[in-house]
């Protein structure tokens, strides 16, 4: 009996560890599936982004203002007046000095972590170049299905935008530069948002002249005008409706079960 009760203690002792080192583990394997999770939905949203932006570009009314100055250099490119690369891989190039100019405008308070805005930037890219792919067998010849396809290439683009912000990971670097340029000079981010824009426009119409001696409607266009305001509102209304999203990316119990069955179920096999 007496042996009976000073066991006791030392199997509740260990019976508590286990518990305690059961409640620290668990908590990590969540964190990390809801990180892929998380960051599954990310690349989802990218995608979504990008088609819109290639229905944008298909319209021939003008391109959305991210894509404006990588559509000027690929079309130069295909008459071999620059390098022929493709829209997503210049998007790739301006997504990195877009990175360096924050390095440059933040100096010291750049954060090393927002340099995964160029991995964000390049997966970014690539997808741009596979929904140009995927919607080359469209061609809109008259203004009605124009404007349809820019209509709905800008409202595609806006619920990707919200579906991205709600993500909560690293931006993306047009939205990382503006970020930097509030911080330094503290002017309201929807001004710093239209500055940056009209910038990039206009160093695509400059583009424009330097390539071919007049404007591009096809690179700025009014669909480009129109995106501009456009996709901002919708964006608003789309994150006013999008609550359910929250829940998707929120922990879902019967998810963990789900990944690691099918993590058992492919080590068997192997």
């Amino acid at each position: 009996m007496n042996g009976n009760r000073a066991g006791r203690p030392g199997l509740l002792f260990m019976a508590k560890l286990s518990t305690m080192s059961n409640t620290a583990i668990v908590p990590l394997r969540e964190k990390i599936i809801q990180f892929i999770w998380q960051h599954i939905w990310l690349l989802i949203s990218l995608d979504i982004m990008t088609l819109g932006i290639a229905f944008c570009v298909r319209s021939y009314l003008g391109s959305s203002v991210i894509s404006s100055m990588p559509l000027a250099f690929s079309l130069a490119g295909a008459e071999d007046m620059v390098p022929a690369l493709t829209i997503g891989q210049y998007t790739n190039l301006m997504n990195v000095v877009l990175v360096l100019a924050q390095i440059a405008v933040l100096r010291r308070r750049f954060e090393p972590v927002q340099l995964f805005q160029i991995v964000a930037g390049f997966l970014f890219g690539i997808l741009i170049d596979f929904n140009m792919w995927l919607t080359s067998p469209f061609e809109f010849n008259t203004l009605p299905y124009q404007i349809l396809a820019q209509a709905a290439g800008c409202t595609i683009l806006a619920f990707g935008i919200a579906m991205e912000v709600r993500c909560g990971s690293v931006t993306m670097p047009g939205e990382g530069i503006q970020v930097a340029v509030c911080r330094v000079t503290g002017m309201p981010f929807a001004k710093v948002k239209i500055m940056i824009d009209c910038t990039l426009v206009a160093l695509a119409v400059v583009s424009s002249y330097i390539f071919w001696g007049e404007w591009q409607w096809n690179i700025v266009g009014p669909g480009t005008l129109f995106a501009m305001f456009y996709v901002g509102w919708m964006v608003k209304q789309f994150s006013r409706r999008i609550g359910w999203f929250d829940r998707v990316l929120g922990y879902r119990p019967g998810f963990r079960r789900y990944v690691y069955g099918l993590a058992r179920f492919l080590h068997i096999r192997h």
